[in-house]
């Protein structure tokens, strides 16, 4: 199938338009609790942990920008931006813990969240939120979907998202990007997804009703 072109906009547009998909791609099927190797984790005062990225998942998105014309205001509590059924399954993991770098509400206020056993092999799921100018991440999505990332429009914004097999352990990757209204929620995972966790965020962000930016 061939990869939908997303429409780079106007700086001064509002409105994010996309050649939809034929259906849905579901959200990543739940995954057990296991260890993640991508990351060395670091004792007090050592430098932040080196973390590798598959060539799967893609690249960094557009750097967070203060400039972004938006009426969302970004969260600043990991645990409050998950839904129940996440919340659920997540319970048991830590969150946020030192050896993961920076977490929190960070500079320029976008919001990284990390639930992960430092000394696990392959079981991480990490969710960054930040305000992000359009043109940008319509460039970047486009990118991405013409590395097998499958794009659509569901929820007043745009989503694109892929799985693909972990190169180290039989456990299954994957990234999920959202964005609406000058917010881009970024998550990448190894081998731990509930179900709903994607959809819970945005509805944290944005609660049934709440109107779409004009």
């Amino acid at each position: 199938m061939t990869a939908p072109v997303l429409r780079r906009l106007a700086p001064a547009a509002l409105a994010v338009t996309v050649a939809l998909l034929a259906g849905c791609a579901p959200e990543p099927a739940p995954a057990p609790t296991a260890r993640t190797p991508s990351v060395t984790p670091t004792g007090p005062g050592s430098p932040a942990p080196i973390e590798t990225r598959s060539p799967q998942a893609g690249g960094p998105p557009p750097a967070a920008s203060g400039a972004v014309m938006t009426t969302t205001v970004l969260p600043r509590d990991c645990a409050g931006i998950l839904g129940p059924t996440a919340r659920s399954a997540l319970a048991d993991v830590p969150l946020n813990d030192p050896a993961f770098g920076e977490t929190g509400v960070l500079d320029g206020g976008s919001l990284r969240c990390v639930w992960a056993d430092p000394g696990a092999d392959t079981a991480k799921i990490e969710t960054t939120i930040a305000h992000v100018a359009e043109n940008p991440v319509i460039d970047f999505l486009n990118e991405l979907a013409a590395i097998g990332f499958t794009c659509y429009e569901p929820d007043a914004g745009v989503r694109c998202e892929k799985t693909w097999q972990n190169e180290r352990y039989p456990v299954t990757d994957g990234r999920t990007l959202y964005f609406r209204d000058g917010v881009l929620i970024d998550t990448q995972f190894s081998h731990l997804a509930p179900a709903g966790f994607t959809s819970g965020v945005i509805a944290s962000l944005w609660p049934a009703g709440t109107p779409a930016a004009p």
